[in-house]
């Protein structure tokens, strides 16, 4: 494997860890939008990641990297009695996402690491590319 193939599987997981966050936080920004009804309330969003194997043939060992396949969305809401609010239906209630908070935190900073886990690889890689450089210098 070389190092361009390093750089794409990396590339690749920092672009579908950069999608999962931008999905936990369109959740997180629309966990307490209300709606008049259970069919009209905002869905969570989840991305739904896949393999994909390299085309290189000629490799004994072909790297792969990630693509975002679908962007799901998870039905759901949650009633509460609010007869005073200006979106309450007829018997008083409000609906809103059924968003658990806490797990989107969680895979928010799951995502975050991830992303930084990969920062560090093109980091390493891009190390080992100089120091390969400074051998070649050297004879």
């Amino acid at each position: 494997m070389g190092f361009n193939a390093i750089y794409q599987i990396a590339g690749s997981a920092m672009n579908a860890q950069m999608i999962r966050l931008n999905t936990v936080a369109s959740n997180l920004a629309n966990a307490d939008t209300p709606a008049s009804s259970a069919d009209s309330v905002y869905q969570a969003r989840v991305p739904v990641f896949s393999a994909v194997m390299s085309q290189a043939s000629s490799e004994v060992s072909a790297g792969e990297s990630v693509a975002v396949t679908a962007i799901r969305q998870q039905p759901g809401s949650v009633a509460r009695f609010e007869p005073n609010h200006p979106l309450a239906d007829e018997q008083g209630y409000v609906y809103y996402p059924a968003i658990n908070t806490v797990d989107q935190m969680a895979d928010m900073m799951s995502a975050s690491r991830s992303f930084e886990t990969n920062v560090d690889v093109l980091t390493n890689v891009k190390s080992m590319q100089q120091s390969l450089l400074r051998l070649g210098e050297v004879t």
